[in-house]
């Protein structure tokens, strides 16, 4: 049984949505910001991504949004139109029982319901094998790289991992328009 409602975010969710952010900005090494923005800015990243025609999900759990996560441009070069880069975020008392997977077996699901083929992880900080790392591990995706000391945050260099899983046909066959 899942342990929370995932569903389409809307711009009612944005104050939990920043308030998550903020926190994985302010504390977190996922996120390579270093000032949070603020819900006007969220906003509009939300809607971007909207009127793109890429997901973006809300977990609720109680009646309250504990976790969120979208796909976004990969690249914006029309090349790479049919790869997607995930993003999840967690409440901190929601993170570790899982909520993180059901958000991120949706948005592969919606993603390769949408014709997507890649999915791109860029994951902030390996020193400490971060638990989303083996989140994308468990949900199919394989280390294709490590960009070593990319971004300076919290008085210390951080990695960026990559990592990557195929959708639906991946590259066995050509996108359909």
């Amino acid at each position: 049984m899942p342990s929370c409602l995932i569903r389409s975010a809307t711009p009612q969710d944005i104050p939990a949505i920043t308030k998550i952010y903020a926190a994985a900005v302010e504390h977190g090494t996922a996120s390579f910001e270093l000032e949070a923005p603020d819900e006007a800015e969220m906003a509009r990243r939300m809607q971007r991504l909207h009127e793109g025609g890429y997901p973006y999900l809300a977990a609720e759990r109680d009646g309250r949004l504990v976790g969120y996560a979208y796909a976004g441009v990969y690249r914006a070069r029309p090349a790479y139109r049919w790869s997607v880069e995930d993003s999840i975020y967690l409440h901190p008392d929601y993170q570790r029982i899982g909520i993180g997977r059901e958000l991120l077996d949706r948005l592969i699901a919606t993603c390769e319901g949408a014709g997507f083929r890649q999915m791109i992880a860029v994951i902030g900080d390996s020193v400490n094998q971060t638990p989303s790392i083996g989140l994308h591990r468990h949900a199919g995706f394989r280390l294709v790289g490590i960009l070593e000391n990319v971004g300076f945050k919290n008085g210390r260099w951080l990695d960026s991992v990559l990592m990557q899983r195929p959708l639906g046909a991946g590259d066995t066959a050509p996108p359909q328009p």
